[in-house]
């Protein structure tokens, strides 16, 4: 999985799951995935609803399932991911901020564990909307081909 890419730790001995830096070397395949949105959790809510879609946390959960699928398909896997962007919206129960905590919870069982410990360069951001109001998780990857 990525055995020759190289992965920056964060300085001062932090444990926070994410590179500082990632250097792929010359001659690797870089793979950009299109940002991955949750797919519908609860067919019987209000349809576009967060309800439909669930949580900050549960969308993480099925967002990273189906990048996870769509990796496997061609032959990657995640721990080949290299760099990621998270959009986050504001959750209406949570005052309309974002819920990092949430996110890194789904996150956490992806990335920087003892099965997949190949942490990406990554950035999260609170955005103001995505496609569907029922959305509040969109990721984009870029993995490199080992």
């Amino acid at each position: 999985m990525g055995s020759d890419v190289v992965r920056h730790k964060l300085p001062g001995n932090s444990t926070f799951p994410i590179a500082a830096a990632v250097e792929v070397p010359a001659g690797r395949t870089t793979v950009y995935l299109s940002g991955a949105v949750p797919p519908v959790a609860n067919a019987e809510a209000p349809a576009n609803s967060v309800a439909a879609y669930g949580d900050t946390e549960a969308q993480t959960l099925a967002v990273l399932a189906r990048i996870q699928a769509q990796l496997e398909g061609m032959g990657l896997a995640m721990g080949d991911v290299v760099k990621m962007q998270v959009f986050l919206v504001g959750d209406p129960g949570n005052d309309g901020k974002m819920d990092f905590a949430g996110f890194m919870k789904g996150y956490s069982r992806y990335f920087g564990t003892d099965e997949q410990p190949n942490l990406p360069a990554r950035s999260t951001m609170q955005v103001a909307a995505l496609a569907n109001p029922g959305f509040l998780v969109e990721i984009e990857v870029t993995a490199v081909r080992p």
